[in-house]
């Protein structure tokens, strides 16, 4: 899938994110896989507080994760977040690599839907209010 827009960030993975043998627990990729998927809707001017100013909700409904290789304490990552679906619902995919190697360490995916919190019913199609956000990216590239 080719991606409408891409974002990056590197950290360093910090002390409290790893186990007792110093392995970033399981649980704490979802956190940075969310780290990064902010990042990337606020390049679009559509973070949280402007979907819920916008009158939906994207709640997540599908993930999927893939542990690589592991990660561990102190070691420097580049996560990396591209919207790849956006029609009828948001998919994001996900990308956590080693920045001295560029070595995949997670991979992954979420699916969030729209849904009207008027109503709270489950938007088939994304919303005109996400449509205007990218328009832009979609005429900057040809698409």
């Amino acid at each position: 899938m080719k991606a409408i827009l891409t974002t990056e960030m590197e950290m360093l993975i910090p002390f409290h994110d790893v186990d007792s043998m110093g392995i970033t627990w399981h649980g704490n990729y979802l956190r940075y896989f969310e780290v990064i998927r902010c990042q990337l809707l606020d390049n679009i001017d559509y973070g949280y507080r402007k979907m819920q100013e916008s009158g939906y909700g994207w709640p997540i409904v599908d993930l999927q994760i893939k542990y690589v290789q592991p990660s561990t304490f102190d070691q420097k990552v580049k996560l990396t977040a591209s919207l790849v679906e956006w029609e009828n619902r948001l998919k994001i995919t996900y990308e956590v690599r080693d920045l001295a190697s560029n070595k995949r360490l997670t991979k992954g995916y979420t699916i969030q839907a729209a849904v009207d919190m008027r109503d709270q019913q489950l938007c088939f199609v994304t919303p005109e209010c996400f449509r205007d956000k990218i328009a832009h990216l979609l005429d900057s590239s040809g698409d």
